[in-house]
């Protein structure tokens, strides 16, 4: 009998030992996912934050494209100008405007393109020169 005994006192030991190994578990679990959960709100916050900022800016372009009929890319690409300044907007629209001029065989379509383009970058660089003066006028923190 002593034989029998032993044995279910090593299994009321396994017992014990496979309920605080699953009580570990649970706690390790619990605290991975509330550093997950707590991680999870402060991206969405950092998220919100960065699209808060870049709200107004992102309104306006999209309401400029909406007045033009042209997007900020199509604008780019009739122009064809790859980083947008006043510079190279202006330098692209009076050469193309030029060539595509009806007196010299051109095409008026394409030439009111050109025009319309170049209102819809002119736009652009309005809207960021606001967003650059808003930014300076911020207090740091």
């Amino acid at each position: 009998m002593p034989f029998l005994k032993a044995k279910g006192n090593q299994s009321a030991s396994g017992n014990s030992s496979a309920k605080y190994l699953a009580q570990i578990i649970v706690m390790g679990v619990q605290v991975v996912g509330r550093a997950f959960a707590r991680a999870l709100r402060q991206e969405f916050a950092a998220s919100q934050a960065a699209a808060d900022a870049r709200g107004r800016a992102g309104h306006q372009s999209a309401a400029a494209s909406n007045l033009s009929g042209l997007s900020l890319q199509e604008a780019q690409q009739i122009l064809n100008i790859s980083k947008l300044s006043p510079e190279e907007v202006q330098k692209n629209y009076e050469h193309l405007f030029k060539v595509n001029d009806k007196s010299v065989g051109g095409s008026f379509y394409l030439q009111s393109k050109v025009v319309r383009a170049k209102e819809r970058l002119d736009e652009e660089l309005r809207i960021q020169a606001q967003e650059d003066r808003e930014k300076g006028q911020m207090p740091k923190t």
